[in-house]
């Protein structure tokens, strides 16, 4: 048995054991394990399976082989290869997911209504969700907050983390004054058409603002993984990111939406 480092919201208790993770059941793992299953019914091969529940209530999910990106970040995960292999699987699952119908599940927090059009957005992917082999990224995991969205919100929810979209200080030194131009690189890799990075840089400022709620809600519930975090300087990054996003609006679609148009097509499951 092996604990799974990363993340906050179940730290320490996130398991695997032999070809299979164990982690806390929620009263939407149903939804969960029905998003899952749907992806392994269509032929995505970039998320785990989902088992059940376990003797002990826990569900139950493969084990999905490869690197998570955690701290202190390994320098290939900065690279603009992981950069593009980021948005190519975030496109592969949205391909996947646009058949899945939500209506009969109890889902997480919902995103906000503006960014609702009924697709399945993963609102949650971060570094440490996304597993790489081979130096490109090959499964999206940590399906918790997945809730009906947008693929628009999605996007907007990855890049600001994978570009990243912050203050200098808080970026790594390597990606210091790159972050417009990974912002665009991601949205073509993506295939993003011209309205939806419009879209994209309104939703910034409100993802931000959306995953920040969820963190201090955690804090003011006592939950100690992000009671310490918050105390170790977390609440000033956020308050940084939120300035910078306000700040930049104007310079993101300029980048984003000036910027040379890839048509949105279809990508392959395989």
């Amino acid at each position: 048995m092996e604990v799974l480092r990363g993340g906050y919201t179940n730290a320490g208790r996130v398991l695997r054991i032999g070809d299979t993770v164990r982690r806390p059941w929620r009263a939407t793992s149903p939804a969960t394990g029905a998003l899952l299953e749907h992806l392994e019914r269509v032929g995505f091969d970039g998320a785990p399976r989902f088992l059940g529940a376990d003797a002990e209530g826990r569900e139950t999910l493969s084990y999905v082989a490869g690197d998570a990106v955690l701290e202190p970040y390994p320098p290939w995960a900065l690279t603009d290869e992981a950069l593009v292999s980021v948005a190519e699987l975030l496109r592969r699952f949205h391909d996947a997911a646009a058949s899945f119908d939500p209506a009969p599940h109890r889902w997480p927090q919902a995103v906000p209504a503006a960014f609702r059009d009924g697709t399945i957005s993963h609102n949650d992917p971060n570094l440490d969700n996304v597993i790489f082999a081979g130096g490109r990224a090959s499964a999206l995991i940590d399906f918790d907050l997945a809730s009906p969205g947008s693929a628009v919100w999605d996007v907007a929810c990855a890049a600001r983390l994978w570009a990243p979209l912050r203050a200098d200080e808080d970026l790594p030194e390597a990606l210091r004054g790159r972050t417009l131009e990974r912002l665009r690189l991601f949205a073509d890799a993506y295939g993003l058409a011209a309205p939806e990075r419009a879209r994209m840089v309104e939703a910034m400022a409100e993802a931000h603002a959306w995953c920040y709620r969820i963190v201090r809600g955690a804090v003011g519930s006592g939950h100690e993984p992000f009671k310490r975090m918050w105390r170790e300087g977390g609440e000033q990054r956020a308050e940084r990111t939120r300035a910078w996003l306000i700040a930049h609006e104007a310079q993101m679609r300029k980048s984003v939406v000036d910027s040379t148009q890839v048509p949105r097509k279809p990508v392959s499951n395989e």
